[in-house]
């Protein structure tokens, strides 16, 4: 299916060295503007540090960036682990010249294995210069474990004659169950939106989609659902 690219956002994948045979495992979603967000996160009662730390961030119903891992979840990891969320969010900050309170994270793969935040603040110039439209595919690749491929969609519409877009990337093969069935799923639009309003439309779109997945019975420690909305469209 051809994809068609949010207008006010870029995206990126790379490897960092966080998977073996030089796979992509490290992405970026990043807005022009700062945009209204919502989200979803895990029912599990063990919540990784960077499911931990977007709850937070999210109280601010702001977001401009995304930076993602994948081969190590953060997990189980104690304070170090949150230390390392954190980390991930201030080097992309750092390196897009935002604030740190506008970056969220994400992390999937192994569980309880300390993560390589070295090889992280290695890449993160790199994949801050890759940023482009069309890296959506790159950032597809990137958050992808198990998956046998990648998953991306788009889709277009019209309100009082302006045209709006969703674009969307997605992974998840294993640990699904209905109460947020998937791993990590991040959107991105440019219609105008309240937090309160993208919220609701995001509940009910994961009750009608997500919720309605059941693969093996388990739920993972890192679901995180996230959509941004930039307002660009008018």
């Amino acid at each position: 299916m051809s994809i068609i690219m949010c207008p006010g956002f870029k995206a990126a994948g790379v490897a960092s060295g966080l998977k073996k045979k030089g796979q992509k495992d490290l992405g970026l979603l990043y807005s022009q503007v700062s945009a209204t967000v919502a989200g979803l996160f895990t029912q599990n009662q063990v919540k990784a540090a960077p499911v931990l730390l977007d709850m937070e961030l999210i109280k601010s119903g702001l977001c401009q960036a995304v930076i993602v891992n994948s081969g190590n979840a953060n997990c189980c990891t104690g304070e170090q682990g949150m230390r390392d969320a954190k980390t991930m969010t201030q080097l992309a900050a750092t390196e897009l010249g935002i604030s740190r309170d506008l970056v969220f994270v994400a992390s999937t793969g192994v569980i309880g294995a300390p993560l390589p935040i070295e090889k992280v603040k290695t890449a993160v110039p790199g994949l801050v210069d890759s940023l482009k439209p069309e890296g959506i595919h790159d950032l597809a690749r990137s958050i992808m474990t198990t998956d046998t491929v990648p998953k991306t969609a788009s889709a277009q519409g019209v309100v009082e004659g302006k045209a709006f877009t969703v674009t969307g990337v997605a992974k998840g093969a294993g640990m699904i169950r209905p109460d947020m069935a998937t791993m990590l799923c991040f959107v991105c639009t440019d219609v105008g939106v309240s937090p309160d309003v993208l919220k609701e439309t995001l509940v009910k779109a994961a009750d009608r989609s997500f919720n309605r997945i059941t693969i093996d019975g388990d739920t993972s420690t890192n679901d995180t659902v996230l959509i941004m909305a930039n307002g660009l469209s008018g």
